[in-house]
């Protein structure tokens, strides 16, 4: 397969990656650079399916956090992360790229709703699947949408794509100048020690499957496609020891 070290994949893309350099919404340019990057990707013979997020145009937990009620403001924001797969859907068709969009509420007007079998079809058949909608429940993040989905359609790898994030850290580099970056990083010690890998229900439920975690910047060029060659970038999280190392 090209040097591919993984067969199918699961992306997650943050919101906030979609947003590029604008302090709100979705940046033309850097859907068209995430999308050029899932294309080179699935160049390599790989299956790639995509869960979006949607915190670049509503954060549910902020919204109940101001006062509204948690299960709408939830509803809200995942009606923004069928917003953003529209737009990576149409940056990728625009360069050719064959996708189908899957939804876990139902929009029957713009996207399919989410059909595992379906969805598994549509990989086997060479298609980018985007994931969005989260899980379709209030109080369940995308991180949590994108382990349950990796773990529906057998991913080999959840790829965690983060904006100008290059891995998860001891510390944070913003604030820690001798912050480390995690090399390898053990399940259990991200649960223990509360990482910011993804929330702790998506992190139990990859440990529980198995299921390898990649964090890396997606904004770094040809950052999908080294991860899926098995290059270690960004920290690589699973039952490997835990490996520190200085940035």
């Amino acid at each position: 397969m090209a040097g591919a070290a993984y067969r199918r994949t699961l992306l997650k893309v943050s919101g906030e990656a979609l947003m590029g350099d604008l302090p709100y919404g979705i940046d033309p340019a850097a859907v068209a650079r995430i999308a050029r990057q899932i294309q080179a990707t699935q160049r390599e013979q790989v299956e790639i399916a995509v869960v979006v997020g949607g915190g670049n145009i509503f954060r549910g937990a902020e919204a109940s956090n101001a006062g509204m009620d948690r299960a709408t403001a939830d509803y809200a924001g995942m009606l923004a992360t069928i917003i953003n797969a529209l737009a990576l859907q149409d940056a990728l068709e625009t360069i050719g790229v064959t996708v189908r969009t899957q939804t876990a509420i139902t929009v029957q007007q713009v996207a399919e709703p989410y059909i595992r079998r379906r969805a598994i079809r549509h990989l086997e058949k060479g298609r980018v699947v985007l994931f969005a909608a989260g899980t379709g429940n209030p109080y369940m993040t995308t991180d949590t949408a994108a382990a349950l989905r990796a773990i529906e359609i057998g991913a080999d790898v959840l790829l965690m794509g983060k904006h100008r994030t290059d891995g998860v850290y001891d510390a944070d580099p913003n604030k820690e100048p001798g912050a480390r970056r995690f090399e390898t990083l053990n399940y259990m010690e991200a649960i223990s020690r509360r990482l910011a890998v993804m929330d702790s229900t998506a992190l139990a439920l990859c440990m529980e499957n198995s299921l390898p975690i990649i964090v890396f910047d997606l904004i770094a060029e040809t950052s999908i496609l080294r991860a899926v060659r098995g290059e270690r970038i960004g920290t690589y999280v699973g039952d490997e020891q835990t490996i520190l190392v200085e940035v």
